[in-house]
């Protein structure tokens, strides 16, 4: 996995409405479990999601429903009692962004990191359906 120098952003130390909790950290970064989601307007509907315990470590992340308006993974019972979903509106989905070039990217929609709104507790879940789904899709990163 590919992340990308973070970008110069205003110092915001942590700002609770804005630090994600993942218990068990990314697949491959399991050792990181606090991240900050982080937005510049000119980088839409890209989002930075900065590793509050690693400055120079961050991933590139995107709302599937920005590129990909036909994305549903399938959530497994366990994954759904492990974050406290108690209604469909409490998840947020996001799905890690690599770029492979100036203007190539691909999404990973076999491991999306699924967010309890609510709690700001989340998790990088394998959806029921992730057979059918690439972990390289490509998507455009132009305007």
């Amino acid at each position: 996995m590919k992340t990308a120098e973070t970008p110069t952003l205003e110092p915001r130390p942590g700002r609770a409405e804005n630090v994600l909790q993942l218990p068990l950290g990314l697949l491959g970064f399991e050792q990181f479990k606090r991240y900050e989601l982080l937005s510049r307007p000119e980088e839409a509907p890209f989002l930075w999601l900065q590793v509050l315990d690693q400055p120079d470590l961050a991933f590139i992340v995107v709302a599937p429903t920005a590129v990909l308006p036909d994305y549903e993974p399938q959530i497994s019972d366990e994954d759904v009692a492990f974050l406290d979903l108690r209604t469909p509106a409490d998840a947020l989905v996001f799905n890690i962004v690599t770029l492979r070039g100036r203007n190539n990217a691909t999404v990973n929609l076999k491991g999306p990191v699924l967010v309890n709104r609510r709690t700001l507790v989340g998790k990088q879940i394998i959806p029921l359906n992730a057979a059918d789904l690439p972990v390289c899709q490509p998507i455009s990163v132009t305007a």
